[in-house]
């Protein structure tokens, strides 16, 4: 019997921008593939095409080679049945409430209004924002917003989640705790994710797996598979190893990025 294909399927991928001082090449050959209930992070120096190629996963940028495929089909656009995105500004709508902002992507797909205000309340529970549904965006507090901006990415129940450095805005306390409740939601759910960052810990604390992007163009350098239980102490002599061998190839590819030596 031959195996299911996978969730996601990235072949061959290739990116180049015209600019005023000629082409770049954002990604050369990216070839990753990711499997239902994955918890996949990218990680890799700045300008590597990170971003690029989560906009690619999400139909919202276009390969000039290569494709992308999500459950076997080419993603040709956005596509909000099967891919919800997560920025790291929530972009939230300042004249909605948490809860209003948590429906908005129920009320594009047209669902009733009864149905989708039952969604959006049910989910204010594990976001952590029961007292604070009539509660505007103004006043929340950043962690506050970036949980309603995930809220409004699951109230849609899509199976698959990016997630483009969602926390990078937030501070390191808050970002731990945001990483902590984001393990639980995705644990609670089931949805596969894939998630940006330029954080080694939240990398190794998150991930079952994670794709190490060269610099510019962006490839696949490496991708350490995580098989350890959650949660993971930093101290612990098994992820203390693991960082170790994932600053390796992130330090040799930022020195690569910006002209040094290793």
């Amino acid at each position: 019997m031959s195996a299911s294909p996978p969730l996601i399927a990235v072949e061959g991928v290739g990116k180049r921008y015209a600019t005023s001082s000629g082409p770049i090449e954002a990604l050369q050959d990216v070839s990753l593939s990711v499997g239902e209930g994955e918890f996949c992070t990218l990680i890799g120096p700045s300008g590597c095409g990170k971003s690029t190629l989560l906009g690619m996963l999400g139909g919202l940028t276009a390969p000039d080679r290569g494709r992308v495929l999500v459950e076997g089909r080419p993603v040709t656009g956005p596509d909000p049945r099967r891919v919800a995105t997560v920025f790291q500004d929530p972009g939230l709508f300042p004249w909605r409430t948490a809860l209003e902002n948590v429906e908005f992507g129920l009320e594009l797909q047209g669902v009733p209004a009864a149905r989708r205000r039952a969604v959006a309340t049910d989910l204010l529970g594990p976001l952590g924002l029961a007292g604070f549904a009539g509660k505007y965006p103004r006043e929340l507090s950043g962690g506050m917003r970036q949980r309603v901006a995930i809220g409004r990415a699951l109230a849609i129940d899509t199976k698959i989640v990016l997630m483009d450095e969602p926390f990078g805005a937030l501070d390191e306390q808050t970002r731990l705790l945001m990483g902590e409740w984001l393990l639980e939601i995705w644990r609670r759910t089931k949805k596969t994710v894939i998630f940006v960052t330029h954080s080694l810990q939240e990398a190794l604390v998150l991930s079952t797996r994670i794709a190490v992007m060269t610099a510019r163009p962006g490839r696949i350098k490496s991708v350490l598979e995580l098989g350890m239980g959650y949660p993971r102490p930093m101290e612990s002599p098994e992820l203390v190893a693991l960082r170790a061998k994932l600053w390796h190839d992130i330090r040799e590819e930022s020195l690569r990025a910006m002209g040094g030596d290793q």
